[in-house]
Formats: structure tokens, C-alpha cells, sequence
């Protein structure tokens, strides 16, 4: 999968000479948590909220309400923003994607093709769009472990007891633990009484894993 799979096309952005507190209200009214910064098409930096958080004066700053209100007012992004942004094109795979905001831990990639901004890659959008789905977070269903079947030979073991079963398999995977050897199981079930009794009369051991949502 690529980035270009994933990312949110329609990305906000704002001119360097955007005062912070516009950019607070912009944020608020997109329910976003960062905007690139351009300057005449070309990305020269990144303002978060917590960036927009740092700026603000505490209340133990020694200036009184207006004169609070008079310096916000006058603040850009510019005297705030991350410059040294991290970005990625859309043809890499997600995998480098994700490698390179952990390298650099960042949360977020704007997305450059030929110079220009064309969109934006969270973490959250990995999570939503690809492991949610993987995992079957959210979804109905039983997940079970199967201790032990990790292995290639008892995974065809226990999916020809599934199939026996009648039940359909949603997901599968193995934690991610070298120290162990388990298969896990997201069925699109309620009832997997007889798996799990098929299960133990060919010597497995397995458990129902419960999730909430």
C-alpha cells in the first residue's frame, strides 16, 4: 500500500503571515491538529497545536489582560512554526512512511510531488485506514488465540476446523512476541462453542479474547 492510499487529499494550509490565532480558529473549525505553511506554493513549514499551545503566554506571565490580547494578536506563525518539516511522496509505501515519522517522531508527513503539497499522512490515518481494518477493531465478532499454532501445518489445521465449523475467518495474526508461537483469530461469530471444542480434542489450547470497543 502506498501513501498516496491513505493520505487526505484535501489538505488546509496558510501563509506564513498567518496570525496565530487565526490559525487556532482554523484548527477548531476543521477539527485538525496541524497545518503546513506555504509561501507562494512552496511548504516552508509546519504549525501544530501544540506549537499554538507553547506560544500562549501562562497566567503567570506578568502582563495584564489587553496587553495578553495585544501581543497574541500580533504573533505569526512565521515566529512559531517548525521548519525543518519532514515530508514524503506519494509513490513510497506506507512502511516507509511510517519508519520515517518514527525516525524522526513526528506525527505527520505532508506530502510533496513535484514541489508542491498535495496532501498529508497522519499516524492517525494509519491507524484508521489500515491497522484498524487488519485488526478488525470495532467489528463484531469473536477473536480466539490458539496457543502453540503459529506454524504453518497447525494453521491449516485450525482454519479446516473453521471451516468444518461453518464459521468465516475476518482476520488472522501472530503476535508480535518471538517468544511465542500463537495464532489469533477475528471470527465473523457470536457462537464458536464447537471450534473451540474441536480444538481441544485435537490438543490445542485456546482461549476467547474478548474486545471492547
Amino acid at each position: 500500500m502506498l501513501v498516496k492510499d491513505i493520505m487526505i487529499y484535501n489538505v488546509i494550509t496558510i501563509p506564513a503571515d498567518t496570525y496565530v490565532l487565526d490559525a487556532e480558529r482554523i484548527m477548531e473549525s476543521h477539527k485538525i491538529g496541524r497545518l503546513p505553511v506555504l509561501d507562494k506554493g512552496k511548504l516552508v513549514g509546519l504549525v501544530t497545536k501544540d506549537d499554538l499551545l507553547k506560544a500562549s503566554p501562562s497566567s503567570t506571565t506578568p502582563f495584564n489582560q489587553r496587553q495578553l490580547f495585544y501581543l497574541m494578536s500580533k504573533l505569526t506563525v512565521k515566529e512559531i512554526m517548525k521548519t525543518n518539516v519532514v515530508t514524503i511522496t506519494p509513490d513510497k509505501t506506507v512502511e516507509k512512511a511510517v519508519a520515517l515519522a518514527q525516525k524522526n517522531r513526528v506525527g505527520c508527513l505532508p506530502v510533496v510531488e513535484n514541489g508542491k503539497v498535495i496532501g498529508i499522512v497522519t499516524t492517525n490515518d494509519v491507524f484508521y485506514k489500515i491497522l484498524n481494518p487488519l485488526l478488525g477493531i470495532g467489528e463484531k465478532g469473536k477473536r480466539i488465540i490458539v496457543y502453540g499454532a503459529g506454524d504453518r501445518e497447525d494453521h491449516h489445521k485450525v482454519i479446516e476446523q473453521v471451516n468444518k465449523a461453518g464459521l468465516k475467518v475476518k482476520t488472522f495474526w501472530l503476535p508480535p512476541d518471538p517468544h511465542r508461537n500463537d495464532l489469533v483469530l477475528h471470527l465473523d461469530a457470536d457462537d464458536v462453542t464447537s471450534l473451540m471444542a474441536a480444538l481441544k480434542a485435537l490438543g490445542y489450547e485456546a482461549d476467547i479474547r474478548e474486545y471492547t470497543a
